[in-house]
């Protein structure tokens, strides 16, 4: 599950200008639900056909090649691998972990921008002699399933071609064509909640569980809370030849609170291991009775009145309104926002998708930034060496799903002003399609003075207002928050592993990490490889005749030639930063163009070098990878990091290879994270605590401060706000 029941949100997920909104009561009946007709978001056309009965697939590039897969695509994916099944017993075990969008090489995605989806960007492909030469269509979009056999316990990876041919039942015709499929041995894959329900069910079914519960004073099942953890690997119990989870347990007490926080009461000394394959309890044994700690008058942190109280009542609202509308513009998952572009993009194991990210300058046309940005991984490792909590090592991408765990934003948005929602399509366990209804959302920001300078002799001032996109910006900021990962203590009992937060209970010390992998292409065209990575520090000089006054330092450059050297730390002490550069581009002053990679607040794992949890993530080690692009190296702890037995499988495994760095097409991996030393003050729930780090431009743009300037830094903030962006207001609004 995720790890414990503390949350991330990835701001890199919202911004925007809602072009369209719903505001039907219809809209608003549900937030997640099965997609009952799979047909296209869009209303038939020329090149969309239906029949009474069954739905049609339409030409392929009807959708772009990187939009996400929609709901019709992935119905016709799943019906298509289950179809392929040889037996029906083999057909019926089916469980879908995934279904994605295979993302094509690329120079299809350029051939797609050049010639086939506005704003139609010919320039992007090198010129030739003579006319291009364009094809009539693009190559049929492909779906990418990674599928579990309940049955025989094997995992196995189908791609499947997307195609207009009808298809509506096992027996006829279908839409799609399998193109591959392969079994992968000795692997699980991620867990699924419809797992969580039947192993929460089957645990407070057990009779020995039951008689536990009844010792700690419990007789009411509905008050007990089962939460499957995946085992990870500690040793050859764990090896992937069973598919397992050691649930943790949790108790609310009778309270009258509609949401009540059932996590505030840990059920300690109780040991459960669960074969989740055949929903079996295949170990029970009640270790030690620790009381339940008693119910916590701040336990709970729903609105004051179900609590018998208020809320507060003095603060006033503060209103956030956009009169004349937004600044950027959308089209599907196109975004243009002053002269950048982006596409948007959803994984259910990433969550939000940033690509071609790309600057448009004048007579230069448009200068690419990035490829593909995303979030590819989240660990939080614990540092209570007691059970259960030495095996609370999480990997909340690889082990469950970030996309999955996304919720809707119709619950409540997290974003102010002018929103623009995109919905999330994905597959449940059983091959049903889901939809996450205002899953993402964009919209602009105003951040403050983005700067100011006044001459003394005129007194005439100059101030500009900072606008930035919010997840159009290159600038990742996770905010961490949720409820705490609890343990329950003895009487009298103190633990130096955590921290006390109240009576009979304490929260664990552990740290969170992020891994973003960016696929960058700074000033690069497809087809192009021209870019390196520089890492700088400063060095203080020594003292003599360079540096009488003892004050000088500067900026020391060192080349990072191949992946071994590539792996780096952060240094504060030296300022160190890395740059992207393109060898072949120069700004104005003849330096190249680039763009640098400013850590945020950052550290390193708190663990020996044999720790269990490094056998999985080895690419926690380093801050700073970079690798040569492959396509087949997406994630850093390898595809399927549950339970996974295989040492440095990854990223720490890739590098081996040693490959040269210097004008290649290059992947840049940053491992940032934070040491969470629990407060009381984070009890019942955490504020928001911010981490991240920023790419900004380095030498990538020529004008100067006077005329047009382009955004200054890569979380786009604008120089020329007050002219080129439509007016953000900020009114208080007294409450009557």
């Amino acid at each position: 599950m995720a790890t414990s029941q503390e949350k991330a949100t990835l701001s890199p997920t919202a911004s925007g200008n809602p072009i369209s909104s719903k505001t039907s009561a219809a809209a608003m009946a549900t937030v997640i639900h099965p997609v009952l007709d799979p047909l296209s978001d869009s209303p038939p056309s020329a090149t969309t056909k239906t029949t009474a009965a069954t739905p049609v697939m339409a030409r392929a590039q009807t959708c772009h090649p990187l939009d996400p897969l929609m709901a019709a695509e992935i119905a016709v994916a799943v019906s298509t691998v289950r179809a392929a099944g040889k037996t029906p017993e083999v057909r019926d075990s089916m469980r879908f972990i995934e279904v994605v969008l295979v993302e094509p090489d690329k120079n299809v995605v350029a051939l797609a921008d050049a010639y086939f989806f506005p704003p139609f960007q010919p320039s992007l492909l090198p010129k030739t002699k003579g006319r291009p030469v364009i094809p009539t269509k693009l190559p049929p979009r492909q779906a990418r399933l990674v599928v579990y056999n309940k049955r025989s316990n094997e995992t196995s990876i189908w791609t499947v071609e997307l195609n207009e041919v009808h298809a509506a039942t096992r027996g006829g015709h279908h839409r799609g064509k399998v193109i591959s499929s392969k079994v992968v041995p000795d692997v699980q894959p991620p867990m699924d909640a419809e797992e969580y329900a039947e192993c929460e069910a089957v645990v407070k079914d057990f009779p020995p569980f039951r008689e536990a519960m009844r010792k700690r004073g419990i007789v009411d099942m509905d008050l007990v809370m089962v939460d499957p953890w995946c085992v990870g690997y500690h040793s050859n119990a764990d090896a992937p030849s069973r598919r397992l989870a050691k649930p943790l347990i949790f108790c609310r007490t009778e309270s009258d609170c509609p949401v009540e926080n059932g996590y505030a009461r840990p059920v300690e000394g109780i040991h459960v291991l669960v074969d989740m394959q055949n929903m079996v309890v295949i170990e029970f044994e009640d270790r030690k009775l620790v009381p339940l700690p008693p119910a916590d008058p701040l336990r709970n942190y729903t609105a004051g009145e179900t609590r018998g109280g208020v809320d507060r009542s003095d603060v006033k609202p503060l209103q956030i309104i956009q009169p004349e509308g937004p600044s950027f513009r959308v089209n599907g998952h196109f975004v243009n926002w002053q002269k950048w572009n982006f596409r948007i993009g959803f994984t259910p194991r990433e969550g939000l998708v940033i690509y071609s990210v790309a600057y448009l300058d004048g007579s230069r046309g448009r200068r690419p930034v990035a490829h593909r940005l995303s979030f590819v991984e989240m660990v939080v490792p614990y540092g209570d060496p007691n059970d259960p909590h030495y095996r609370k090592n999480a990997f909340d991408a690889g082990e469950d799903g970030l996309g999955k765990n996304a919720h809707s934003l119709k619950k409540g948005c997290d974003c102010l002003g002018y929103i623009k929602y995109f919905d999330a399509h994905f597959t449940n366990f059983t091959g049903g399609v889901e939809t996450i209804e205002n899953c993402v959302c964009l919209h602009e920001e105003d951040h403050g003075i983005l700067w100011k300078h006044q001459d003394w002799r005129t007194g005439l001032a100059e101030v500009r207002r900072s606008r930035r996109l919010t997840d159009g910006k290159i600038e990742a900021e996770v905010k961490l928050t949720g409820v705490l990962s609890l343990g329950a203590l003895q009487p009298g009992e103190v633990r130096k592993y955590g921290t006390m937060i109240a009576p009979g209970l304490y929260a664990p010390v552990h740290q969170h990490f992020f891994v973003a992998r960016m696929d960058m292409a700074v000033d690069c065209k497809p087809g192009e490889a021209f870019n390196q990575v520089v890492e700088m520090n400063v060095k203080v000089e020594d003292p003599g005749k360079d540096n009488v006054h003892n004050n000088a330092f500067y900026p020391e450059e060192e080349l990072l030639r191949t992946e071994l050297q590539a792996m780096r730390d952060c240094n504060p002490l030296s300022a160190r930063h890395w740059i992207i550069r393109n060898t072949r581009t120069v700004n104005r002053t003849g330096q190249l163009t680039g763009y640098k990679l400013v850590p945020g607040s950052n550290c390193l794992p708190l663990a020996g070098s044999e720790a269990k949890f490094l056998r999985r993530a080895a690419f926690l080690k380093h801050n700073l990878w970079v690798t040569a692009y492959s396509r087949d190296e997406m994630y850093p702890g390898g595809e399927f990091p549950n339970q996974n037995p295989r040492s440095g499988e990854g990223l720490a495994t890739w590098v081996k290879q040693n490959r040269p760095i210097e004008e290649t097409d290059i992947v840049l991996w940053y491992v940032f994270g934070v040491t969470h030393i629990p407060r009381l003050e984070d009890w019942p729930v955490m504020p928001v605590e911010r981490i991240g780090f920023m790419l900004m431009p380095h030498g990538f743009f020529n004008c100067s401060p006077a005329v047009d300037v382009p955004p200054s830094t890569g979380d786009c903030e604008l120089k020329d706000a007050v002219i080129a962006t439509k007016p953000i207001q900020n009114s208080l609004i007294p409450k009557l």
